[in-house]
């Protein structure tokens, strides 16, 4: 069983196969030789498949001139897990969503990638909490 942090790193990993492969959360799943064994892994990679097009709409809207297709696929797969958590694990705390997203972002992605993170999440999270 991983803890959440490391099924947040495991999830990156699938969210980032699927948008650069294309697939579907089964279609990846099934190709895999061993299923990862932790619920909230898989929680989050179904999630962001669930609610793509209300993530992505969030996404749109509260990242101020910067397209989703043009951002780094590494911010795009963890923008859009945070977002799902923000949005739709409400046990999540606003401020263990964002700063694991922006740890990720500073492990795996640009320079630039922290900080960029944080304030798109900062916005996103002041619309979807304070909405319940």
């Amino acid at each position: 069983m991983y803890t959440r942090r490391e099924a947040r790193d495991r999830a990156l990993g699938l969210c980032y196969e699927i948008d650069v492969r294309g697939l579907g959360v089964e279609e990846l799943l099934a190709e895999l030789p061993v299923l990862p064994d932790d619920p909230y892994t898989i929680r989050l990679v179904r999630g962001v498949e669930e609610h793509g097009a209300d993530i992505d709409a969030l996404l749109r809207e509260y990242s101020e001139n910067w397209a989703l297709e043009r951002m780094p696929v590494v911010d795009r797969a963890l923008l859009r897990m945070a977002t799902f958590e923000l949005k739709y694990v409400p046990e999540v705390g606003v401020g263990t969503a964002i700063s694991e997203a922006v740890e990720l972002a500073k492990q795996y992605s640009t320079a630039d990638s922290g900080r960029f993170v944080n304030g798109l999440l900062a916005r996103i999270a002041g619309e979807v909490r304070a909405a319940g």
